[in-house]
């Protein structure tokens, strides 16, 4: 069973490892001709551990719970410097981790802070597909960052991904519409999560992260919505995004709109170091 103790060192060895440099390979394949920002957002997903993130001495993400996600960041190219506080103890004290971080251009992605299948210490960056998604389908995509076997997710009592292994992702179209989910360990018909009812809009990415950690028996679920990815001809113009879970389940919405990110990114608590230029 990972111990308390594990989660804490497992959180700070995670937040540690928060460089959009490495994410950078796989953020490019998504780059926006012309554009000059990328779209950054940081999901906490290792279980026990309350931090500070704060970024150039400015607090950024205050009471990072674990299962939250951060709103989403427009940042400039160039360099971060990004200092991790336990709960508390910044911005005077020591931090914890302290990173420069370098943000590429024209991406849009979400680093996730979670724990390998047997418990470790681990951080991936997942590209988030925004291309569009045909007529009358939304796209689901679900994302195993908890310290659990390979699962199989269902829809409606159904397999739609199987034997999916953390940190993996998978993806695909299906008919928009409310659909029961859940997730069982593979091959097997034993619930690890769920069940929950999702709410499928079209032209939408609903993506699913399966998070926590079986050993403790925290296993949860948690959703990030992208909304404006019709096909013509279009559905319901997009509003906010929609993403709907039992309480029991332990989903938690979140609702991301992309015509909002500009807004978002104005109330953002983030100075911007400067890059040198030649």
């Amino acid at each position: 069973m990972t111990s308390r103790t594990t989660l804490t060192t497992a959180g700070l060895g995670v937040v540690a490892a928060l460089s959009l440099a490495s994410a950078a390979p796989v953020m490019a394949q998504q780059q926006a001709a012309g554009s000059d920002q990328a779209t950054v957002t940081v999901l906490h997903a290792v279980p026990g551990l309350k931090v500070d993130v704060y970024a150039d001495g400015k607090e950024l993400i205050p009471d990072f719970q674990p299962g939250t996600l951060s709103e989403p960041l427009r940042l400039d190219k160039g360099s971060y410097d990004i200092q991790i506080f336990k709960d508390g103890e910044g911005p005077d004290g020591t931090p914890a981790v302290e990173k420069t971080v370098e943000v590429p251009a024209g991406a849009d992605a979400t680093l996730v802070a979670h724990l390998t299948a047997d418990g470790k210490p681990a951080l991936d960056a997942f590209v988030n597909d925004l291309s569009k998604v045909p007529a009358g389908k939304a796209r689901l995509t679900v994302r195993h960052v908890a310290a659990a076997p390979a699962v199989d997710v269902r829809a409606n009592g159904k397999a739609v991904f199987q034997g999916l292994e953390n940190p993996k992702e998978a993806k695909g179209e299906v008919a928009a519409g409310t659909v029961s989910a859940d997730v069982v360990l593979a091959g097997t018909d034993t619930v690890a999560i769920g069940p929950a009812d999702l709410n499928l809009a079209e032209g939408t990415n609903t993506v699913v992260y399966a998070w926590g950690s079986a050993a403790d028996k925290n296993l949860a679920l948690k959703t990030q919505t992208f909304k404006g990815l019709h096909s013509a001809p279009n559905g319901v113009p997009a509003g906010e995004s929609g993403a709907a879970a039992a309480h029991n389940s332990g989903m938690s919405p979140w609702l991301l709109s992309l015509g909002a990110l500009s807004a978002l990114g104005a109330v953002v608590a983030v100075r911007r170091v400067r890059t040198a230029r030649t």
